[in-house]
């Protein structure tokens, strides 16, 4: 495993965001009883989401006007009282008086008190985000974050790992947009890393498994959901890691199955092509899931776990 390439004051103002961001959910946890991990989770999905480039707040949730002063609100009045006859979101989560939509605290604290309106248990959580978000990937997504940031106690994991171990002999090349033609024309989305059948297959980011089993396409395959709104997408395995299911949470480094040569038929098919892994990286802005072209990616994870041995 290795860390992005950042250098040591990166690293450091890197470190002083983290420390500040939790010092906020856990005050807003002990406030509302909802969860650290969850108000992490919705901050986390929202900074990944945003089309236009982030601000520098310390809090991404960016709750809109209509909902924060309340449907019919003749003026922006900030205070709670004015607010609430309006049935906004907006609360005072600093005990300065006023409800700013635009305040890091008062944001965290109105949506973590919208949440826990509808109740605490996991399940209330799922339905208070359907009711906000309306959209299931969203609701899943934030649910995973939730899930991983909650199994490692942190919200600092950045590291990656290259999906192949480097004593394996393997190669690839860019081979993303390329055409292909069984099941209709269809581009290539994703890179082949060319190896010998059982080569372990490793997770390449934090996340959790969504996905498991088989696709006429990609044979055996395996789709992990990172904490970065990104799905990574494993194919033509000729078998997975013993005991793996859907809802692991899994780190870089975790062996997720071996390589194969299945797929492009009915469950079972092998052999139409040499053996290799299909790794495709998918992205999600809250509306739309698109592929993006993982070769960069690779060929950096490779370059730093050469480089940190």
């Amino acid at each position: 495993m290795f860390p992005l390439e950042l250098n040591a004051e990166e690293n450091d103002k890197k470190e002083d965001i983290d420390k500040e961001k939790m010092a906020l959910y856990k005050k807003t946890e002990a406030l509302t009883n909802i969860s650290w991990f969850y108000l992490a989770a919705i901050d986390q999905y929202e900074k990944h989401s945003q089309k236009e480039t982030a601000s520098d707040d310390l809090i991404s949730i960016t709750i809109p006007e209509i909902n924060w002063f309340g449907i019919g609100n003749p003026s922006k009045d900030k205070t709670s009282a004015w607010i609430s006859m309006f049935n906004g979101f907006g609360q005072d989560g600093n005990g300065d008086g006023t409800a700013d939509p635009t305040d890091d605290e008062d944001i965290l604290y109105s949506m973590a008190s919208f949440i826990e309106r509808q109740g605490k248990t996991r399940q209330d959580i799922k339905i208070a985000l359907w009711k906000y978000y309306q959209r299931e990937l969203t609701v899943q997504t934030i649910m995973n974050i939730a899930k991983v940031y909650q199994t490692f106690n942190t919200i600092t994991l950045e590291d990656n790992d290259f999906p192949l171990p480097l004593n394996m002999n393997f190669s690839y090349k860019n081979t993303w947009g390329d055409a292909r033609g069984f099941g209709g024309r269809r581009i290539h989305e994703g890179t082949d890393i060319f190896a010998n059948y059982g080569v372990p297959v490793k997770s390449t980011t934090y996340g959790v498994v969504e996905i498991k089993g088989w696709n006429r396409y990609g044979g055996w395959r395996i789709g992990i959901r990172d904490v970065q709104n990104r799905y990574h997408y494993y194919a033509h395995l000729n078998g997975y890691q013993e005991g793996i299911e859907v809802g692991d949470v899994v780190k870089p480094g975790d062996v997720i199955g071996s390589v194969g040569a299945t797929g492009y038929g009915p469950p079972g098919t092998s052999g139409k092509f040499p053996p290799h892994l299909h790794y495709g990286m998918y992205k999600d802005n809250g509306y739309s899931e698109w592929s993006f072209d993982p070769y960069p990616s690779l060929k950096r994870w490779e370059r730093n776990a050469r480089n940190s041995k």
